[in-house]
């Protein structure tokens, strides 16, 4: 009789991880890969599940996330009202917020299915921190108590500045991801959005609502659910995620529902008086008295100036099209580090030298990339109009290059404005012809760029206007940046001007 081997331990994890990373299906157009791994990445209404996939153009994890409706009539009649909301989350786009990437409907014979794409959020919840930093016996550090509260109210100012505004509505320590650079996102942002749009009675399979788990009962707001959304209780629930940051947990009974009392009690025990007035302001039982996000973001226990620093940084990352790749690698190898780049005089006491060589390029580099990222959000400012959610592009690059239309569809209308344009010339050695770029940045962040090449016998006014042509700016700017490139160009050609910034 034959005895089977017996397989290691470590064999078997590599079988079982083989087993999890086989390609149970395809994306329409072969760039998601769906795996048999399961995750959980906050539970949302309808959801029948969330599974991690590969992102073959990026080489990056995601989350494959499904919706079944087993009545294909109903189905039909949402159709609609699906795909609008699909289009929407798609433009959502925020540092602080795990992004949404894609979205298609999967017709069959049975049933019916909405599969989307999200950011996978590997490094784990708010809720699994704070439970390792209580159970390694530590305290939470005020400073990182801070940075996230200011992450987490960027967030939601950019949602509830949305028009119109976007309210969460599921926001708990288990839909708020911490990355492993500190960098703060808000999950299960469409929550409100399914439930709006997914009615119970139609979806195959219900997903678990965080209000019916009694250990997430007390981020809910007491009229949530019995009037229309507000952002009120989205900052009712950022106040109890805020309370719980600063105590780790907030201690509930057994599997019991976290009591009034035991807020109070967490809310008290706060040493820090400004941050006990900042989480009880949140946490008012008249939604009206509540702050609003941006309120929030100037109370004092966050408020702080700006640093130069910080401001440099920003303006750097938001100007980068402009400049060269690597230009502060480049800049800094340059500089002679005893060089004094700023002095700070005293009459009465020596004066403070600062030197290049007190500057590590390498920290310059992680500081500029985390405020990339998003981790020191810029938020000291008056509050700007709403965001205009940006236009949905209704087709993807695969889709385009398939879909032929027989006649030529009517263009949309521009209507964002432009805030700064800067137009590069560059001539060849032999004259023959000059590189013509042109940035323009557009009032909803978003840059545009052109490039061309002109000869000397195409004149100032043609080339401009042929290039406002291919810009597609609405009317009110366009005889502005005409001008803007002709006098450029005819600077060039006269002084040989090679470049021209313009607000």
């Amino acid at each position: 009789m034959s005895v089977p081997e017996s397989k290691s331990g470590s064999e078997g994890k590599e079988e079982e991880s083989e087993d999890e990373s086989e390609i149970l299906e395809e994306s329409p157009c072969g760039r998601w890969q769906k795996r048999k791994e399961q995750v959980s990445q906050g539970n949302v209404p309808g959801v029948e599940s969330a599974s991690l996939a590969m992102d073959t153009e990026e080489g990056v994890e995601v989350v494959w996330n499904e919706v079944l409706f087993s009545d294909k009539k109903v189905f039909k009649a949402q159709e609609d009202k699906i795909k609008e909301m699909f289009e929407n989350l798609m433009q959502v786009e925020h540092p602080n917020i795990v992004k949404f990437h894609k979205y298609w409907l999967d017709m069959k014979e049975s049933q019916a299915r909405v599969i989307f794409i999200t950011e996978y959020m590997s490094s784990g919840s708010l809720k699994q921190f704070l439970k390792k930093t209580k159970k390694n016996h530590k305290t939470m550090n005020v400073k990182a108590w801070k940075r996230w509260c200011t992450q987490i109210l960027s967030a939601l100012n950019y949602l509830h500045s949305c028009d119109p505004p976007i309210i969460h509505g599921n926001l708990t320590c288990d839909t708020i991801f911490i990355q492993h650079n500190g960098l703060i996102k808000i999950g299960s942002v469409w929550h409100r959005l399914f439930v709006n749009v997914f009615p119970d009675a139609s979806v195959h399979s219900k997903g678990r609502q965080h209000r019916d788990e009694q250990r997430n009962q007390h981020f809910f707001a007491p009229e949530y659910g019995a009037c229309a959304d507000d952002y009120a209780i989205d900052i009712f629930s950022f106040g109890i995620c805020a309370l719980e940051m600063a105590v780790l947990e907030i201690q509930a009974n057994g599997d019991s529902a976290v009591s009034k009392e035991a807020i109070i009690n967490a809310g008290q025990s706060l040493e820090d008086p400004l941050m006990r007035e900042f989480t009880q302001s949140c946490l008012r039982h008249e939604s009206k008295l509540r702050p609003t996000a941006h309120d929030l973001l100037f109370h004092r226990v966050l408020f702080e100036v700006h640093s130069l620093k910080l401001l440099a940084a920003h303006c750097l990352i938001n100007n980068q099209y402009l400049l060269p790749e690597n230009c502060v690698e480049e800049k800094t190898k340059s500089f002679d580090p005893n060089a004094v780049m700023a002095e700070i005089r005293h009459d009465n006491r020596p004066g403070v030298q600062l030197k290049y060589s007190h500057v590590s390029p390498l920290e310059l580099d992680k500081f500029l990339e985390d405020v990339k990222n998003g981790i020191y959000p810029l938020m000291n400012f008056a509050s700007s109009r709403p965001h205009p959610v940006p236009r949905a592009l209704s087709l993807s690059q695969e889709q385009v290059e398939t879909v032929k239309t027989p006649t030529p569809e009517p263009q949309e209308t521009e209507t964002r404005k432009v805030v700064q344009m800067h137009c590069n010339l560059e001539s060849n050695e032999e004259g023959t012809k000059t590189h013509l770029s042109l940035f323009l940045k557009m009032d909803d962040k978003l840059h545009r760029q052109l490039s061309c090449d002109i000869l000397p016998t195409d004149t100032s006014k043609d080339l401009a206007s042929e290039l406002v042509h291919f810009a597609f700016i609405n009317e009110e700017d366009s005889d502005k940046v005409a001008g803007f490139l002709e006098d450029a160009i005819s600077r060039h050609r006269v002084r040989g001007l090679g470049s021209a910034v313009a607000q």
